[in-house]
């Protein structure tokens, strides 16, 4: 009996030690690695390089008074559409007491100057027609009367323009400001009641309006200098305008500066791009920011796969390509252009393969 107890025991042991043993040799196996897979596709790949700035029209005008004086009346508002020589503007002249003062004082000495060369020109032309004098004498008093004649005229015309703005040979243009060229009108910073400058060679004058053609505009942006080299005339841009982000626009890069500007440190280079064929779904504002692609180099419809999946070893470059199930063959392939997330296969991969998505962490 104590022969059969024991060996009971011992069996009852030894199952107890072998299951412990299996349940921790099970419990240190690690799972099998399942690898996610990735295929190759067709894509359109761009290389390129983003700048930010702004929508400015081509040609913008600051249209300025040719007298000073005060804004009498207002004939536009902002955002008017205008014709070149349409009215904007009405201009109240006042008087510049030392203006008039030069002004009559230039009128009575041109007009002593002319009753002394009328009373001369009267007696030499009595001489003439009674044979005393010859043609040629009496022709300088005639020249000398009508020249004197002349700036009597434009002494009264330069006192009328002092006072009025006008005068028999200038209309009152001097008084109705007129827009310059066809566009819209962008802004009026002046109200009615205001004080004009004039424009002249010592002073810019105020600006009564600007005017811009906004069926003509640009991009302006900047560009680093790490980038600049790689830019030329010519090349396209997509832009996406913050106020109007559901839509992209095409452009054509047309000026790169010749000199760099700093900007918080950082030397950058100022491009301009003209936009083509934006239709009028939405209106373009002067102003509005953008942000711009600039397509250095495309390919369309390539084999390419996720740059993150490529092992770079040395100058090569390899995928894991599946063999089948979870067995991989690590194989070389040729790489054209990037856009930094998917690039161009060029040899080694066909369309459809699949390959080891690799985690870079």
């Amino acid at each position: 009996m104590k022969n059969i107890l024991l060996i009971s025991g011992i069996i009852i042991f030894i199952g107890l030690a072998g299951g412990t043993t299996f349940y921790l040799y099970q419990k240190e196996q690690k799972p099998p690695i399942t690898y996610q897979l990735d295929s190759s596709f067709t894509a359109t790949i761009y290389k390129k390089t983003l700048t930010t700035g702004a929508i400015e029209p081509r040609k913008e005008v600051f249209v300025k008074p040719q007298i000073s004086g005060i804004l009498q009346k207002l004939f536009k508002k902002a955002g008017d559409q205008v014709k070149a020589g349409e009215t904007i503007a009405l201009i109240k002249i006042v008087p510049n007491m030392q203006r008039i003062n030069d002004a009559e004082t230039s009128l009575k000495t041109t007009t002593i100057n002319f009753d002394i060369s009328e009373a001369e020109f009267k007696r030499q032309k009595a001489l003439f027609e009674d044979k005393v004098i010859s043609q040629f004498d009496f022709i300088k008093y005639e020249q000398d009367y009508k020249l004197k004649q002349e700036q009597l005229e434009a002494a009264k015309n330069n006192l009328q323009l002092v006072m009025k703005g006008s005068s028999r040979r200038i209309s009152n243009s001097t008084t109705i400001v007129k827009a310059t060229i066809e566009g819209m009108i962008l802004d009026i910073p002046v109200k009615e009641g205001s004080m004009l400058i004039e424009s002249n060679n010592f002073n810019e004058g105020t600006t009564i309006a600007t005017i811009a053609n906004m069926n003509d505009i640009i991009f302006k942006g900047k560009v680093v200098e790490s980038e600049v080299g790689k830019l030329k005339v010519g090349l396209p841009l997509l832009l996406e305008i913050g106020a109007i982000q559901s839509e992209k626009y095409n452009a054509t890069l047309e000026f790169i500066s010749s000199k760099g500007v700093d900007d918080k440190g950082t030397i950058k280079f100022e491009v301009k791009a003209g936009l083509k064929n934006f239709g009028t779904k939405y209106q373009i504002r002067s102003g509005y920011s953008a942000s711009a692609d600039i397509i250095l180099d495309k390919r369309d419809s390539v084999v390419a796969i996720r740059e993150k999946n490529i092992e770079f070893t040395k100058d090569s470059a390899f995928v894991y390509l599946q063999k089948s199930g979870q067995d991989f063959v690590k194989t070389p392939v040729k790489l054209g252009l990037s856009d930094d997330i998917n690039i161009e296969v060029v040899s080694g991969l066909k369309l459809g393969d699949k390959i080891k998505v690799l985690d870079k962490k």
